[in-house]
């Protein structure tokens, strides 16, 4: 006989419902969860770099590259114009000042300086000729001065002569006024004479120290010319070392126009450009530096060219004492400019996540190592190998600092 067995539990009878129902709501949550919590995205600790921050010293420095120049360079420009007939000097040859780099021709400033030296010549020989005239002039005054005292002297024994005469009775008194009238006239008329040969001499004295002058004009606009024929030689105008010569055998070069290059290598400097974002803390006498083979040279900015092109300025370094062993012009060194003195402060070594981040956040890796969570930071201060972290991190916290490309705007690295 059958027994009749008791019906099963309902959860028995639909487990496997019950299972699938589950099951996909472990999904749709498992998917929420993904799609509302931050994004992540797994990632081989070896495929990022990490650093600490940590309180070390912070010195803010550029780090830019410079190359040698000389210490000076002297443009050489013409001083007459003409054609080059001879080119003495070669380029990178050494120069002492005075030696000849090129030699100009110019036929009409010899035209000239030859018409000058013919206008001389006539000059000169109508002054010799005035002076002869002058001369005479000169001894014809003193023969009518000579003259005209010698007149004077005999009115006045005449008068005498007449007076006693009178007083001897030999001469009526009607006589001698006559006499007197006479001898007042002759007397005026003898002043008059010598006065006008007084000023007859002061003039022939004043047209010989204008003819002079007027010679010795004549004759510096002549030496002029002939020191202007001495400038188609073209000369260093200092020691140095000839850069270049700009024209060719035949070319015709104007006034004032350049045509070499002379680099003074008494000494040398150092040129290089930084970002326009230096440019309001660059200034001169900060200091600076070159390492070379282990070794540091100190150096100080000397000149700021405040002109901005392609983003960048320009500034000019000097060394203070020794200088590198074989400097030689158009070699490069790496430079470090210090903005400031060194200061305590929280940093972390540079790195690309700059670039991505404009430095306002960066992914901070958790104690266990497991993960890396998107960390606002504020940066303060940089310098070429580090950055100033003003917030956002601790001493001891660990940070991804390269590789943030691949990143995309992910909030949680999971780390393999």
């Amino acid at each position: 006989m059958d027994k009749i067995l008791p019906p099963k539990p309902w959860y028995l009878r639909y487990k496997y419902y019950l299972v699938c129902a589950i099951v996909t709501v472990g999904l749709i949550i498992y998917a929420l969860t993904l799609a509302l919590g931050p994004s992540r995205m797994r990632i081989n600790q070896d495929d990022v770099k990490t650093g600490e921050a940590k309180k070390a010293p912070f010195l803010e420095y550029v780090d830019v590259e410079g190359h040698v120049e000389p210490i000076r360079t002297l443009r050489v420009n013409t001083r007459e114009s003409g054609s080059v007939v001879r080119i003495v000097a070669e380029e990178g040859q050494s120069l002492h000042e005075g030696d000849t780099i090129l030699v100009l021709t110019n036929p009409e400033l010899e035209r000239t300086i030859e018409d000058l030296r013919d206008d001389l010549e006539e000059k000169h020989t109508a002054y010799e000729e005035q002076k002869i005239e002058q001369e005479k002039l000169r001894l014809q005054l003193r023969k009518q001065t000579l003259q005209a005292h010698y007149e004077r002297q005999r009115l006045d024994k005449n008068i005498r002569l007449d007076r006693e005469e009178h007083s001897m009775g030999i001469k009526s008194k009607a006589q001698l006024e006559v006499a007197e009238d006479e001898y007042r006239y002759q007397q005026e008329r003898t002043r008059l004479e010598i006065l006008s040969l007084r000023n007859d001499s002061a003039s022939a004295i004043l047209k010989g120290h204008i003819m002079e002058r007027n010679l010795e004009r004549e004759q510096k606009k002549y030496q002029h010319a002939r020191e202007r024929l001495d400038h188609l030689v073209v000369v260093a105008p200092c020691d140095g070392q000839l850069s270049y010569i700009s024209p060719t055998l035949g070319q015709r070069v104007g006034d004032g126009e350049l045509v070499a290059e002379i680099k003074v290598l008494t000494d040398y400097k150092v040129h290089a450009s930084l970002n326009e974002y230096y440019i309001d803390r660059i200034v001169s006498g900060l200091p600076a530096n070159i390492r070379y083979q282990n070794k540091l040279y100190p150096l100080h900015i000397t000149k700021v060219v405040p002109e901005v092109r392609d983003r960048s300025f320009d500034i000019d370094l000097v060394f203070e004492g020794k200088q590198p062993e074989n400097i030689r012009v158009g070699k490069s060194y790496r430079v470090q400019i210090e903005l400031g003195k060194a200061e305590e402060a929280l940093v972390i070594p540079r790195g690309d996540f700059y670039q991505a981040t404009a430095g306002e956040w960066i992914f901070r890796v958790d104690p266990t190592g497991t993960k890396a969570v998107r960390t606002p930071i504020t940066i303060g201060r940089q310098n070429p190998s580090q950055y100033e972290i003003i917030e956002g991190l601790q001493p001891g916290d660990r940070v991804i600092t390269s590789g943030y490309d691949r990143l995309g705007d992910v909030e949680m690295i999971v780390l393999k």
